[in-house]
C-alpha cells in the first residue's frame, strides 16, 4: 500500500482558517442585520429624487426601449418602478431578470391605466413623480428642463413635455422620419430655455411630472376610468380646483409611439372610450365653469386658499358623514377634522384611500352611539336646525348645508357617492336659500378597485 506523499497542513493553519470563516461568517451576519435595521429606520425617508411610474400591459418590447432610454438619458436622481396589469408576453420575466434596476409589481388582473398609476404612486419613494407612458424614448435633458419648470413657481401643479404623437397643444412636428435620427432632433430641441414655457388647460397623461407634495393634497387617480382614457383630464381638474396650474415644458421633447396599449384593444377601444367619457360628464358636469368659479372665489378669499391648503381635496368632501379606508377603521367626519369610531357601526362608510383620509386631522376616538345620536339628529326633520341636511335649488342643483353654509352638489354622481341621498331635504324659500353664505362645492370621491 502506497503513502500518500502529500503533506498535512498543521493544525495551527486548519484551526486559523476555521476562525477565519466563523469570523467571515458573523461578519455577513452584523452587515445584514446593520443593512436591516438601516432599512426600517429609513423606510419613511423620502428618496431626494424623482420616482418614474411605469404602467405596462403587453407591450414588453416598447417598455424594453423606454427603460433602456431612461438609463442613458438621465443624470439626475431617480428611480423606476413598473407596474404591469397581468401582462402575458413574458413582462414579468424581463423585470425580475433586471437585477434591483427596477422596483415593480405584477398585478393580478388589468386594473387599467389609473390603476396601475395609483399602485406606483403607493410604491414610490421620491419627492418627486413622473408618470410615464412605456411606449416612450425619453432624451437629453428632458427631466432636467421639466424639473427646472415645475420648481420655477411654487404654484405650477403639473408639468409635460412636447413629443411627436399626441392630440393638444403638446404635439410639435418633427423633422425625422426615422427614430435613429430622432436623438439629433430632441438635443436641438432640448435646450434649456424658460421663454418656452406655456401655461396651458390640459396636459396629456403620456408624461406628467408633479411634486409629491401635491399627490398628497389631490390623492389617486380615478379608477372608475377603466382601462384607459379621460383619467388624465379628471386629474387635470382636481389641479386646478386647487389653484395650481398647468404647464408645457416646450424645451423637453421625448418621442412616443403613441398609445400602444390602448390601440391594442382594437373594436373594444370605441366602447371604452364611451364609457369613459360617460362616467367623466357624470362626475363633472360642467368641470370649467366649476374651475372658473373657484378661480375667482380663492383670488377674493385668503381664507378659502388656507383651507385648501390645509384640507387639499378634502375641503371638497361633506362633514357629517363616516368615512374607511384600507384597514378598516370607520372614522367619523365633522369639523374637517377625523375621529375613530369605538364600537360596531351599522351605518354607511364611504370607502377612501388612505391618502385622502389622512388629510383631515385626527381628533379623539367617538363612540359608536354617539355617531348615531348625531347621524339621527341629522336625519330628523322637525325642527330648525339645518345642519346635516339638503336643500334643493331652483338651478337644479343639490345643496348641502354645512355648518350654517349652503354647499352646492356639482352632480347627481356627488349626491349619491357621499350617500347624501338618503338625507332629508328641506324646502326653503330663494330668498332663504339666498340668505345663507356659500361654501365650497362638493365633488365626488375616487373610485378606487385596489386597497391603497
Amino acid at each position: 500500500m502506497r503513502r500518500s506523499t502529500a503533506r498535512k497542513r498543521p493544525r495551527s493553519t486548519r484551526q486559523s482558517r476555521g476562525r477565519q470563516q466563523a469570523s467571515y461568517a458573523q461578519g455577513v451576519e452584523q452587515g445584514y442585520q446593520d443593512g436591516r435595521q438601516a432599512g426600517f429606520t429609513s423606510y419613511n425617508e423620502k428618496f431626494q429624487g424623482t420616482s418614474i411610474i411605469i404602467p405596462s400591459y403587453n407591450q414588453l418590447h416598447y417598455l424594453k426601449l423606454c427603460i433602456e432610454s431612461i438609463i442613458d438619458h438621465t443624470d439626475l436622481a431617480y428611480e423606476i418602478i413598473v407596474i404591469d396589469n397581468a401582462s402575458t408576453d413574458g413582462t414579468d420575466s424581463y423585470l425580475a431578470q433586471l437585477d434591483g434596476q427596477v422596483r415593480y409589481r405584477i398585478l393580478s388582473e388589468n386594473y387599467g391605466f389609473a390603476g396601475a398609476v395609483n399602485r406606483g404612486m403607493m410604491m414610490a419613494k421620491g419627492i418627486m413623480m413622473l408618470i410615464l407612458n412605456n411606449d416612450t424614448l425619453v432624451t437629453d435633458n428632458w427631466l432636467d428642463n421639466m424639473i427646472a419648470c415645475l420648481n420655477s413657481n411654487p404654484q405650477i401643479g403639473m408639468v409635460g413635455p412636447v413629443t411627436n404623437y399626441i392630440g393638444g397643444e403638446q404635439l410639435i412636428e418633427v423633422t425625422y422620419t426615422e427614430v435613429s435620427d430622432m436623438p439629433d432632433f430632441a438635443r436641438l430641441n432640448n435646450v434649456p430655455d424658460s421663454r418656452r414655457w406655456q401655461q396651458v388647460d390640459r396636459l396629456t397623461g403620456f408624461c406628467l411630472l408633479l411634486r409629491r407634495e401635491l399627490w398628497e393634497k389631490i390623492g389617486y387617480f380615478d379608477e372608475g376610468f377603466e382601462i384607459g382614457n379621460f383619467e388624465d383630464d379628471d386629474y387635470n381638474i382636481r389641479v386646478k380646483l386647487l389653484g395650481y396650474s398647468l404647464v408645457i415644458a416646450r424645451d423637453s421633447f421625448i418621442h412616443h409611439f403613441g398609445s400602444v396599449s390602448i390601440k391594442a384593444l382594437g373594436a373594444q377601444l370605441e366602447e371604452v372610450n364611451h364609457r369613459n367619457l360617460q362616467h367623466y360628464m357624470n362626475k363633472w358636469g360642467n368641470p370649467h365653469e366649476l374651475v372658473s368659479v373657484m378661480k375667482y372665489r380663492s383670488a377674493e378669499q385668503p381664507a378659502l386658499q388656507a383651507e385648501l391648503a390645509a384640507l387639499g381635496e378634502a375641503a371638497f368632501y361633506p362633514d357629517g358623514i363616516a368615512v374607511t379606508g384600507i384597514n378598516g377603521t370607520v372614522y367619523w367626519i365633522e369639523g374637517g377634522g377625523r375621529r375613530p369610531v369605538e364600537g360596531e357601526f351599522n351605518g354607511e362608510a364611504i370607502r377612501l384611500g388612505q391618502i385622502d383620509i389622512r388629510r383631515w386631522p385626527p381628533g379623539p376616538p367617538i363612540s359608536s352611539e354617539e355617531v348615531h345620536a348625531r347621524w339621527q339628529q341629522m336625519l330628523a326633520i322637525e325642527g330648525n336646525e339645518l345642519h346635516g341636511k339638503t336643500v334643493s335649488g331652483l338651478d337644479g342643483f343639490h345643496y348641502y348645508i354645512q355648518q350654517g353654509l349652503k354647499r352646492k352638489i356639482i352632480t347627481e354622481a356627488a349626491f349619491e357617492g357621499w350617500a347624501l341621498k338618503a338625507r332629508p331635504s328641506v324646502q326653503l324659500t330663494l330668498e332663504q336659500l339666498q340668505a345663507i353664505p356659500d361654501g365650497l362645492p362638493i365633488i365626488p370621491a375616487v373610485k378606487l378597485r385596489q386597497g391603497l
